[in-house]
């Protein structure tokens, strides 16, 4: 006899899988299958602002990279501002996916810094990158936060950073700025010492 309705279990958590690149980056995965794959240019051509690249590693509780993630970003542009809520330069997305390499788990990608965006509450919030991550192990994508290292003043007054008691979790969500060219290095910590702050949206 069938159950009635109301009386259905839930069904068991699923991971991403080991086909989540075929989905959502097949031509990383070796499927050439789309003219523009979708997600790869987050600024395009005509976005005004400094040119910054992003690089780091998703690192697992016993400190190893991970080599299968896949991330995505969202960024207002360089004047604060996401697309549908104002306007923006002609081509720019301020949406991205990348996967991390293979081999290393590198994941990089190349934008333009954001500026300060104004929050629902009426206040500034520093210039930041939103991102979630998604792997094989992880039964719901992560949410977290990249801001910059050379906002110091703008982080400091940040409503969302000040949500975090300790200053050590502040940490976690800071990119540092390398000195020889605009490349931030960001490290996302799924467990462990230095775990990255997640956020639940």
């Amino acid at each position: 006899m069938a159950q009635k309705l109301g009386h259905l279990k839930e069904s068991p958590s699923q991971t991403a899988g080991p086909y989540v690149h075929i989905g959502l980056a097949p031509k990383a995965a070796g499927f050439d299958i789309f003219e523009h794959e979708l997600g790869w240019d987050i600024a395009g051509a005509s976005a005004a602002g400094e040119r910054i690249r992003i690089e780091g590693l998703v690192i697992d509780g016993t400190g190893s990279p991970v080599k299968d993630v896949l991330l995505e970003a969202w960024q207002a542009n360089a004047a604060g501002v996401y697309p549908g809520a104002g306007e923006v330069e002609d081509g720019f997305r301020g949406w991205g996916r990348v996967i991390t390499d293979f081999e290393t788990g590198l994941w990089g990608f190349e934008t333009v810094k954001p500026g300060s965006v104004m929050g629902r509450d009426g206040r500034m919030m520093a210039p930041h990158i939103n991102l979630w991550i998604v792997a094989r192990g992880i039964n719901v994508g992560l949410n977290t936060r990249l801001y910059f290292s050379d906002d110091p003043d703008a982080n400091a007054a940040d409503p969302v950073i000040n949500l975090i008691e300790w200053e050590n979790r502040r940490a976690t969500l800071i990119a540092e700025r390398q000195e020889s060219e605009p490349l931030y290095r960001f490290d996302i910590r799924l467990q462990g010492e230095n775990e990255t702050v997640f956020f639940d949206v």
